[in-house]
């Protein structure tokens, strides 16, 4: 489940979207260290920090008590607080109504949300139980697998459809204005900015009702979803992306994950798979299902958007990892704005 981000970060050696600045990407146990000091945790454990992650959250794994925990923390310039919160209230709202969501670890100070004043600079720290199983990337994702795959996002949706916040996410339409508002600093970016435009007239037009929109995951992906083979259910973790937009923009990112992972031959049974096993807990009409094509745009719209901001930044001499890192960023930026801007 762990690894090493520099060395072998499978989200960002595909190009993925949810990044933090490339400044931020560095391995930093000391400040990892003076983190996990706000929950218990067994000394000999930190040697797990060399497995690290980096993405769009710093990710180290420690043990308290023999059992593994996660260590999830970012940058207070990169993060909004009150996302945050309103991330981890709907998590809870979900464990709530026995949805295998990720459990939240409490502080020690009783504090699910640690906001912490470091040498180098403020920082905002959570703490997870390790879920059970393996990335559903690491199975054989054959159709029985799919199905629970599916019925998990279907289940998700169908709480998501009765969930009243106190603390709210952004919504695609903030996102299009963030996305507007970063494209705008950049020189020579006209036909992305057509996109926004282009996106934001299709979506004008799209019927939204309680059964069709809500609060979606936006990274329910093959890595962010393991599978359990005792029980044959799936734990859903990283609600860090979550949008208020329509299903199908789930539907479709997880169905993107499938066509990435397995043969071409395989791809129609497995998605028939997902879409049944979806249907078995909530209710996605074909003419809903129509609509990917034009959520897969606002997808690469808004990663393109993201790994430009986050690879804005350049210096001296850096070191190999990086110089490879930024040539699969750009190839995926070339990949996300190849069909900018295409009419919908």
């Amino acid at each position: 489940m762990f690894f090493c981000a520099q060395k072998r970060n499978k989200s960002l050696e595909k190009g993925k979207c949810e990044m933090m600045k490339l400044k931020y990407l560095f391995d930093n146990r000391d400040l990892a260290k003076m983190l996990v000091g706000n929950w218990n945790y067994d000394e000999s454990s930190l040697e797990m920090f060399q497995y690290y992650r980096i993405s769009s959250n710093a990710i180290y794994p420690f043990q308290n008590e023999g059992k593994t925990k996660l260590l999830r923390f970012a940058p207070a310039s990169e993060k909004c607080k009150d996302s945050i919160l309103a991330e981890l209230e709907f998590i809870n709202y979900l464990r709530g109504n026995q949805y295998p969501a990720l459990k939240i670890v409490l502080s020690n100070n009783s504090k699910e949300l640690v906001t912490a004043n470091t040498p180098w600079g403020a920082y905002y720290a959570t703490v997870f139980d390790r879920v059970s199983g393996v990335p559903m990337g690491e199975t054989n994702m054959d159709n029985r697998i799919m199905f629970e795959y599916g019925k998990a996002l279907g289940k998700l949706h169908k709480l998501s459809s009765d969930f009243t916040p106190k603390n709210k996410r952004w919504s695609y339409e903030d996102v299009l204005s963030w996305i507007k508002n970063i494209l705008e600093k950049f020189q020579n970016q006209e036909l992305a900015l057509e996109e926004v435009s282009l996106l934001q007239e299709c979506f004008s037009k799209l019927p939204k009702s309680n059964e069709n929109f809500g609060l979606v995951h936006y990274d329910f992906e093959l890595d962010n979803v393991f599978y359990d083979e005792k029980t044959h259910t799936c734990n859903v973790i990283d609600f860090d992306d979550a949008m208020y937009q329509w299903y199908i923009a789930d539907i479709e990112q997880a169905l993107d994950s499938i066509k990435d992972e397995i043969e071409e031959t395989r791809y129609e049974c497995a998605k028939d798979s997902f879409i049944n096993g979806y249907r078995s807990q909530y209710a996605v009409t074909d003419e809903m299902l129509s609509l990917q094509p034009i959520f897969r745009r606002f997808a690469n719209l808004y990663g393109y958007t993201r790994i430009l901001r986050s690879v804005e930044e350049k210096w001296e001499n850096e070191p190999e990892w990086l110089v490879k890192l930024r040539v699969k960023l750009d190839n995926s930026t070339k990949r996300r704005s190849a069909y900018f801007p295409c009419k919908l």
